[in-house]
């Protein structure tokens, strides 16, 4: 079942109502059962996501040092709040609150792009760089 999820989350960006449906059908498993895997684990989602995922480090170190002003200035400047995905499905924001990177405080991670010593003013110049 993890593997069909991985396929239909890696062909759509996301797990859309009609693949899971067809997905338990296919696996002649009730369609509750594969909605309880898939919530079950954060690498999937059921709401489209951006081609690029920000995520903001609100971990302690990271706070302190500024993250919530780092967050403020992504959701001004991609007018979604966390969770949320631009309009145009290029970003998605998400806060995390480890990303393991304390000594570089505030962080912000773009597809697995670390920044880090963040100030407000650099976060558009940032995503400039994923158009």
């Amino acid at each position: 079942m993890l593997a069909r999820l991985h396929a239909i989350n890696a062909e759509h960006g996301y797990l859309p109502a009609e693949a899971l449906r067809q997905a338990a059908d296919e696996l002649h498993v009730p369609l509750s059962q594969i909605y309880g895997a898939a919530s079950f684990y954060a690498a999937f989602s059921f709401e489209p996501r951006g081609r690029h995922t920000v995520q903001v480090c609100q971990g302690t170190a990271c706070y302190i040092r500024g993250g919530d002003k780092i967050l403020d200035k992504l959701e001004s400047a991609l007018g979604v709040r966390p969770g949320g995905t631009t309009p145009d499905r290029r970003f998605t924001l998400e806060t995390v609150y480890c990303v393991g990177s304390c000594s570089m405080a505030p962080v912000v991670r773009v597809d697995g792009d670390t920044y880090g010593r963040l100030k407000p003013e650099r976060v558009e110049r940032i995503l400039k760089r994923y158009d």
